[in-house]
């Protein structure tokens, strides 16, 4: 039982000295630090740009680890949308592969990319996603959905295919706000 204090005492000279090297370094380290988070807040803000590799993934997180799903990631990007995929939902995300973007006329992705369409970019990226959380079956029971650019789409059944605004259902992926509902092509908001 003596050993416990010699103990405690060792422990604590040990981080008294580790303290005291420390704070010899601490205005050039704070200043190294506050440069560094001042860059990455000029960057990038918000929950989406948190570090996780521990949990469930959200829909966000889901489009980025796909190969392809890459376009759909540049237009989020572009669109500065990647906060709304990653709050508490639920989601569904209706997701257009590469192809699906690469099936739209020539020059359609690289010309809603332009810092002047993003309004009009973000219009068609929010008519890809509705609150809630429905399988593909479930979905068969809807003949429209409200998407979040408070717009509606169709819901048609073709056998077991379930198609969202002419656009089929190839796959679906739970993430931890909803799900992701992979899809063969660009569902495109009605005009007005």
């Amino acid at each position: 039982m003596k050993t416990q204090p010699k103990l405690k005492l060792l422990i604590y000279a040990f981080l008294a000295l580790f303290i005291g090297l420390n704070c010899k370094n601490e205005p050039k380290a704070a200043a190294e630090t506050s440069t560094a988070q001042d860059d990455q807040n000029t960057k990038v803000q918000g929950q989406a740009f948190i570090e996780d590799d521990e949990s469930v993934p959200n829909v966000l997180d889901i489009a980025i680890g796909s190969e392809d799903h890459t376009t759909l990631v540049a237009a989020v990007q572009a669109a500065n949308l990647e906060n709304a995929l990653v709050n508490a939902g639920p989601l569904m995300v209706f997701a257009p592969t590469n192809a699906a973007f690469d099936a739209l006329p020539e020059g359609t992705v690289e010309d809603l990319l332009k810092p002047e369409n993003k309004d009009a970019l973000a219009n068609i990226l929010k008519h890809h996603v509705t609150p809630g959380n429905y399988s593909k079956d479930f979905l068969k029971k809807f003949k429209k959905l409200g998407q979040a650019n408070d717009q509606n789409t169709t819901i048609e059944v073709k056998g077991d295919d379930v198609y969202v605004g002419g656009a089929k259902i190839i796959a679906s992926v739970p993430a931890s706000n909803g799900i992701v509902h992979v899809v063969d092509k660009v569902i495109l908001p009605p005009a007005e």
